[in-house]
């Protein structure tokens, strides 16, 4: 009976701390939320200058393609932001997934061009390499998980 009672406190315990970590993620995401969308371009222009090792002619065009997405992303939050304020905010229909998906997708692909341009052989695919990491933590895969054996 003893065992069992710490054994339940220790599930609890586990429980509970589990909860305030899940909690603190959404902390840190409102802080970038806070930020305006030309110092989210600025830091993001920086990061990938440290990863990709760019020159200054490089920085000034990726600076404004990182502009350009987070002036999107922004308004993007404040219309979601609206409609949840005025209750309107409901699940989209079918046909209107297929048009954000399709519209996402588009912007992508002209991202992808973009880059190609701006970017030389190396930087390019290691930038490519870091997209795919992303795409794949958003899907909650591991790495190597979709290879076949």
């Amino acid at each position: 009976m003893r065992k069992l009672t710490v054994i339940v406190i220790a599930l609890i315990s586990i429980q509970a701390i589990a909860q305030t970590e899940r909690r603190d993620r959404p902390e840190r995401a409102q802080k970038m939320n806070n930020l305006s969308a030309e110092e989210m371009a600025t830091l993001k222009t920086k990061k990938m200058t440290l990863f990709l090792d760019l020159n200054e002619s490089q920085q000034i065009e990726v600076q404004k393609i990182n502009l350009e997405n987070a002036t999107l992303r922004k308004k993007m939050m404040e219309e979601r932001k609206a409609r949840r304020a005025n209750g309107t905010s409901q699940r989209p229909t079918k046909e209107e997934r297929l048009k954000m998906e399709n519209a996402r997708l588009d912007h992508k692909i002209a991202m992808k061009a973009k880059m190609k341009k701006i970017l030389d052989k190396d930087q390019y695919a290691r930038w490519e390499k870091a997209q795919l990491r992303k795409v794949s933590k958003k899907n909650g895969k591991k790495k190597g998980m979709n290879k076949k054996k």
